[in-house]
């Protein structure tokens, strides 16, 4: 297997995971508020060993040399920075406002936080096509945009297909994990007749 296309399985593996992941762990850390801020907290903690750590180890160990400190290479990877922890937060609170309104309505709590990973996963793919069609970076010069070359229908369609696909994939599956209700309790087996008291019984 080609190592560019490792990491791209592993990057693919990584974001995909990302939504149950957290899910999960912040309904383990009780569900609430405070304890989705927590589970966002523990992401921060691992974009700090991840992100920080590990490249400072790189540089000031010498396995990497340290790049050209440009202005607007620094601004622009801050940025990406800033995209990535604005979204993890909003998928946070996207599923505490989804919890909060299903239960407003009088719905089962899942009624809307099914559409969270669907939405998200489906707008990406659309949103970063639609974006590096009219935006063209150039060496400092990071505001050049423009429409070079109109693509032709095959990208349209491919752009709603992917988001289509996306969507009724994670859809599926979300609807069919919050269709699981539990078994209901086994009614309690009727009690035995008391028998008569002593003073019925026949001589």
């Amino acid at each position: 297997m080609k190592e560019w296309l490792l990491y791209v399985l592993l990057a693919g593996l990584s974001w995909g995971t990302y939504v149950p992941l957290i899910f999960y762990g912040g309904s383990e850390l009780g569900g609430k508020s405070a304890s989705r801020i927590l589970a966002i907290l523990c992401v921060g903690v691992a974009y700090f060993v991840i992100a920080v750590l590990f490249p400072l180890y790189l540089f000031l160990s010498g396995q990497e040399p340290w790049p050209d400190l440009k202005t607007t290479g620094l601004v622009f990877s801050g940025l990406a920075g800033v995209a990535g922890a604005v979204g993890a937060l909003c998928v946070v609170f996207a599923s505490k406002a989804a919890v909060d309104a299903a239960k407003e309505a009088g719905l089962p709590p899942a009624t809307y936080r099914l559409y969270i990973a669907p939405l998200i996963f489906g707008l990406a793919p659309v949103i970063n096509t639609l974006v590096s069609l009219v935006w063209h970076p150039k060496p400092g010069e990071p505001f050049h945009f423009g429409l070079e070359e109109l693509p032709d229908w095959k990208l349209w369609l491919g752009i709603v297909l992917v988001g289509a696909g996306a969507f009724l994939v994670l859809f599926a599956k979300e609807e069919s994990e919050s269709g699981k209700a539990p078994a209901p309790p086994a009614p309690p087996s009727a009690a035995a007749p008391a028998p008569p008291p002593s003073s019925a019984l026949p001589g």
